[in-house]
């Protein structure tokens, strides 16, 4: 069953249309929608255009239940069923689309915009952009060939059909008919052209190199007056080598697709090879406009004050004038822990738990690093951890990143970050600090136990959240149900017991109140005692199977449960799955609706 589409405009001097769903095209707000069906594109004839904006449609909300600013996001009522019912429209990355989800039954298709400028509702019904695969019409037509396309399976290609036979771009010129005097005429101009041409590589060479060297000197002489300088004031821009976009789109290949390694909300990543045989990864950053040049600003003024070994190294940039905005950063081959948890690399049991420990430590270890150089990252999700051919992690993207004064308990800012790994109280008081870094690494945690996706629109709506299912099996003392079967919980004893003490990390990093949190130098020091066995923990059976195990909050058992003791110095609060007492973890549990 296909969904048919309105196509408004065709675009032949780039091969794009742009064209939408006629369900979304209802004269107004009041109109009721019907259903329809994701937006799926092939893979041969059409590709979606970058750039582009991701939605979700959803369907049955309730307009009782729904936050007023979800509410502002409507579209229409849902045409199924009862008509007081809404059908709302999200962003991707909307941080409120999680809560959305709990306040809609009626189900969810994804969507693609060009962008959002006038409301959803307007972007849906303007469309969204497809190029089809093609090489130019007018180059076969101006040949006097014809444009088309071979459908045999084993060809699948643009074709231009010519007197003679179909070729692949245009058809051979007919030479015979020039006159000798033509064909001299035409070689002269081609040898002429050709020196015109050395003449002017060879002038811009020299003068990119004129303005190399002008900007290092400029570069060496504007050192911040303070460490601490504010990173959005864009005073400091120093110590980074510059590159031409010339060459770095002969590097990428012109930006080729096939190229692309990774796609975010700010930018595509793309594979290269630089003239002296370095292996790079080229983010091309969206949209050229204020806010991507603060974010570009930020970034090289973060990672340029940094060295650690598990953080990406920033080999340069693109001038801020540059026509587009480039960042170049060594090239981290093995992919993302995202790609080998749940993602395109994932298969059941390459990532052992020791690998999975290592990771964990290695990540916390550059973030306690971060916060000690007063850095938050703000973005800390299994999407920006990359992992080298030997699993040795490298922490990726610092373009939501804030430097953090002395001075300073938090910093007032409007929350950013990724769905699912943003810090509750960051999302609802607007403070940000180091414990909101710590709250996205216990995402991080969980993932690495369960293999399970932070965020998945399939589960049941209070599951959708990953730490919201995390913490509701570790209440429910059905930790066995949260772990990934492949790791050996219960046939090695070793890994059941780290797999236990990491959870009950999580679990204090995931606490509500951010105070109740541990510090990343904390949880560096825990991992680290879980990795080399100096936590022996002593924990119930039922309390990991949940066998006979009621699910009440006050459970008590009639064995008593060995205190955690995780964290030195510090009474954490403790998990159902290490608990002393049932009313302490009463009192710090987490609401599992957070």
């Amino acid at each position: 069953m296909y969904t048919p589409y309105t196509i408004h405009q065709i675009f032949y001097h780039n091969n794009s249309l742009r064209l939408s769903n006629p369900i979304f095209s209802q004269p107004n707000a009041s109109s009721c929608i019907g259903p329809t069906q994701n937006l799926t594109v092939g893979r041969y004839i059409f590709r979606l255009a970058p750039n582009q904006r991701d939605l979700f449609v959803l369907y049955g909300c309730d307009p009782a239940v729904l936050p007023e600013r979800v509410r502002e996001r409507m579209i229409g009522c849902s045409a199924a069923g009862n008509e007081t019912t809404l059908v709302v429209g999200l962003d991707k990355d909307d941080l409120d689309l999680v809560t959305a989800r709990e306040s809609c039954n009626g189900g969810a298709v994804n969507a693609t915009v060009e962008d959002l400028k006038g409301g959803v509702r307007e972007a849906l019904w303007r469309g969204f952009m497809l190029i089809w695969n093609a090489t130019s019409c007018r180059e076969c037509e101006n040949s006097e060939g014809r444009c088309g396309f071979d459908l045999d399976p084993l060809v699948y290609a643009f074709r231009c059909y010519c007197p003679d036979r179909p070729h692949v771009v245009k058809c051979n010129p007919g030479t015979k008919w020039l006159s000798k005097a033509a064909k001299i005429v035409i070689g002269l101009s081609v040898v002429i052209l050709c020196i015109l041409m050395i003449g002017l590589l060879l002038h811009c060479k020299r003068k990119h190199s004129s303005s190399s060297g002008q900007f290092q000197t400029r570069n060496t002489y504007s050192t911040p007056s303070s460490p601490n300088a504010e990173v959005e004031s864009g005073s400091v821009y120093f110590g980074v080598p510059l590159f031409s976009y010339k060459e770095l789109a002969e590097a990428t290949n012109r930006f080729d697709l096939s190229k692309q390694i990774g796609d975010g909300g700010f930018g595509t990543v793309y594979y290269g090879k630089l003239k002296d045989g370095r292996e790079v990864a080229v983010k091309h950053l969206y949209n050229h406009n204020y806010r991507r040049v603060e974010q570009f600003m930020n970034e090289i003024q973060i990672l340029t004050r940094l060295r650690h070994r598990n953080l990406v190294s920033l080999y340069g940039c693109t001038s801020r004038q540059s026509r587009e905005l480039l960042l170049v950063y060594e090239y981290i081959p093995n992919g993302t822990v995202a790609s080998h948890l749940h993602g395109e690399l994932a298969k059941p049991g390459l990532l052992t738990w020791s690998l999975r420990m290592k990771i964990a430590v290695e990540t916390a270890s550059a973030l306690a690093y971060l916060h000690a150089s007063k850095i938050i990252h703000r973005d800390i999700k299994t999407n920006n951890i990359l992992l080298d051919n030997s699993f040795y992690v490298k922490v990726a993207d610092f373009g939501l990143s804030r430097l953090f004064p002395n001075d300073m308990t938090h910093v007032s800012t409007a929350p950013q970050g990724t769905p699912g790994y943003v810090d509750p109280e960051y999302h609802q008081c607007y403070q940000l600090t180091s414990k909101s870094d710590v709250y996205s690494f216990g995402v991080v945690l969980i993932e690495l136990i369960s293999s399970m996706p932070a965020v998945d629109m399939n589960r049941h709506k209070d599951e959708i959240n990953l730490s919201n299912l995390a913490i509701k099996k570790i209440q429910e003392r059905a930790l066995s149900e949260l772990v990934d079967p492949y790791l050996g919980f219960d046939s090695d004893t070793e890994v059941k017991r780290m797999i236990i003490e990491a959870t009950e990390l999580a679990f204090q990093c995931l606490q509500q109140d951010r105070e109740l949190r541990p510090s990343m130098d904390e949880v560096l020091e825990v991992l680290k005692r879980i990795e080399s066995g100096k936590d022996e923990l002593k924990h119930l059976e039922e309390a990991v199977h949940g066998s006979g195990v009621s699910h009440n909050n006050n459970v008590t058992t009639s064995t008593e449960l060995d205190e955690a003791g995780l964290l030195k110095n510090r009474k954490p609060p403790s998990s159902p799955i290490s608990v002393p007492d049932s009313r302490e973890s009463k009192s710090t549990t987490p609401n599992a609706s957070s």
